[in-house]
């Protein structure tokens, strides 16, 4: 009589050649399918095309140079706000040590 584990380890080794096999039966079947089809031709049809249009690239650039002006003018707005920043604050600044001057003088 076979053990419990002996039987086990048979069936397991029964069951991997099982799907091996089945594996090799499923590729000759789908590898037969493929021999099969054959590709359908169209046929040909009898007037004349024009020459293909190319993509319309022209209007991607556009967009990209568009874009690219609108970017670097952003960009120098923020420049020309932060600056004005930088002078209003120097001169309230400035305008507050006058002031403070003007203060203790008067007193």
């Amino acid at each position: 009589m076979e053990q419990p584990l002996e039987r086990a380890a048979a069936e397991a080794v029964a069951a991997s050649r099982q799907s091996d096999q089945y594996a090799l039966v499923l590729a000759a079947v789908q590898a037969a399918q493929l021999m099969q089809q054959q590709p359908q031709q169209l046929p040909a049809c009898q007037h004349h095309h024009g020459p293909r249009q190319s993509p319309a690239v022209g209007k991607w650039v556009a967009v990209g140079v568009a874009g690219s002006v609108g970017a670097i003018s952003l960009a120098l707005s923020a420049i020309a706000v932060a600056v004005g920043a930088v002078a209003v604050t120097c001169c309230l600044l400035v305008l507050r040590s006058m002031w403070r001057e003007a203060s203790k003088t008067h007193r």
